[in-house]
């Protein structure tokens, strides 16, 4: 599991810290990865949309979340990340 935002490096090891992330959260800020995934329209864009993607062990798209119920969102990627097997 990875995380992405377009904070920098110290701005993500405080967020990551803070929140207790047990994932890496990558540095974004050319926002290559939000572009390349749809987490953002635009290169100037200020701030990512909040989107999973469940990526298979080839290393496919397998599932795209474009919203996220910080409720129910965890087990939803967990019960599709265990039928994909």
């Amino acid at each position: 599991m990875l995380g992405a935002s377009f904070d920098d490096v110290a701005a993500n090891a405080r967020f990551a810290a803070k929140e207790a992330f047990p994932f890496p959260l990558l540095c974004d800020t050319t926002r290559t990865i939000g572009l390349a995934y749809g987490a953002a329209q635009a290169a100037d864009q200020p701030m990512a949309k909040r989107i999973s993607i469940l990526i298979g062990k080839d290393g496919k798209v397998e599932k795209v979340y474009p919203k996220v119920s910080v409720g129910t969102h965890a087990a939803d990627v967990l019960r599709d990340a265990e039928a994909l097997g």
